[in-house]
């Protein structure tokens, strides 16, 4: 099944209620904020932009993943942990960062598709506006 919003992530099972987990989440937080110090601390060059675009996609996922177990939730796909920003904590302009990212990294991942210099640096960039965000989300409630 393909869900299309957050009530179909819980009824197809994507999504569980869970019991939150403070050491899972620390250490989520931890490798996220280590591999993006990595990142900045290294020069985006145009042979770089597609590795290092992946590198904060999966820096955000582990901050969403952070901030939904927060919340008391496990999701099991990419799909589903758009429409938790969407659908239940209401931040359609995060959402929809998040989604144009997620559809790129598929694009990297699933079909081959380098980025264009350009479009991995504009990536990037919603990747770290998301980052900041989560992060001052995640600080407010942890």
């Amino acid at each position: 099944m393909k869900e299309s919003n957050w009530e179909e992530c819980l009824e197809s099972g994507s999504s569980l209620k869970i019991s939150p987990d403070k050491a899972k989440i620390k250490s989520l937080l931890e490798t996220a904020r280590g591999r993006t110090k990595y990142l900045e601390e290294n020069n985006l060059k145009e042979d770089n932009a597609s590795y290092v675009f992946e590198g904060y996609y999966s820096s955000v996922l582990e901050y969403l993943h952070a901030l939904i177990l927060l919340k008391g939730y496990k999701i099991n796909n990419h799909i589903c942990v758009g429409y938790y920003l969407r659908d239940i904590l209401n931040k359609k302009d995060l959402f929809r960062l998040f989604d144009d990212c997620r559809y790129k990294r598929n694009s990297l991942i699933y079909y081959g598709r380098r980025m264009d210099f350009p479009i991995a640096k504009e990536a990037i960039q919603k990747c770290k506006r998301l980052i900041t965000d989560l992060d001052l989300m995640i600080k407010k409630d942890f």
